[in-house]
């Protein structure tokens, strides 16, 4: 019998005679914010932009996409499997494909990422993204130090942490991401970069 057998036994015969769980209640409000789609968006925005993320809105990717990369004088991409052609159809930066050879060292090198999101959460502010098509595997938003996401308006923009997790597979790799890596000492004094990109920019794309 291992370790694992014993401890399970001894839990089962803890609550063998322990009267079954009441019923889990699930009337709480699914959403604060009215049910009205250019004032989620509105509120996706302000909170984005309070986590100190800079936000977009556009309703052509390619040219916004371009234009951001140049003004930040990147010289490289990096490029997930499954983004749209068109969002860096405009960007004259080396595309660097994601590979699962990539070193850590080589993803730090690049000096801009692209990607697309599973959705985004109005209420927090929040970005989540699952590595499905045009998103990458997760280290790749954690090591450059400059990431652009591209938000679908309005069919990725939830308003809720409920609304999202009814969406979203668990059995996923999901990465929640409020604004540019932050951290803070005890005497508060806030440090970006430190573990993840010192700047997220959010493209709200419409249409």
């Amino acid at each position: 019998m291992s370790s694992r057998d014993r401890i399970l036994a001894r839990v089962r015969a803890a609550v063998a005679d322990a009267p079954a769980a009441p019923a889990i209640t699930r009337d709480y409000l699914t959403s604060h914010t009215p049910d009205d789609p250019a004032a989620v968006l509105d509120l996706l925005h302000e909170n984005l932009a309070d986590y100190r993320a800079v936000v977009h809105r556009t309703d052509a990717a390619g040219p916004l996409i371009a234009e951001l990369l140049a003004a930040r004088g990147s010289g490289s991409v990096l490029v997930p499997d499954g983004l749209p052609r068109e969002w860096l159809s405009g960007a004259t930066a080396v595309r660097v494909d994601d590979t699962p050879d990539s070193t850590a060292a080589e993803l730090d090198a690049v000096d801009s990422v692209v990607t697309g999101c599973a959705l985004a959460i109005a209420e927090t502010g929040t970005i989540v993204l699952d590595a499905g098509p045009g998103q990458g595997r997760r280290r790749i938003s954690l090591v450059p130090d400059h990431h652009i996401c591209v938000v679908r308006v309005p069919d990725q923009i939830v308003a809720s942490v409920p609304q999202a997790m009814s969406r979203l597979d668990p059995r996923r790799p999901l990465t929640w991401i409020s604004g540019p890596s932050a951290t803070s000492d005890i005497e508060l004094d806030r440090v970006e970069g430190v573990h993840g990109p010192r700047t997220l920019e959010v493209v709200l794309l419409s249409g």
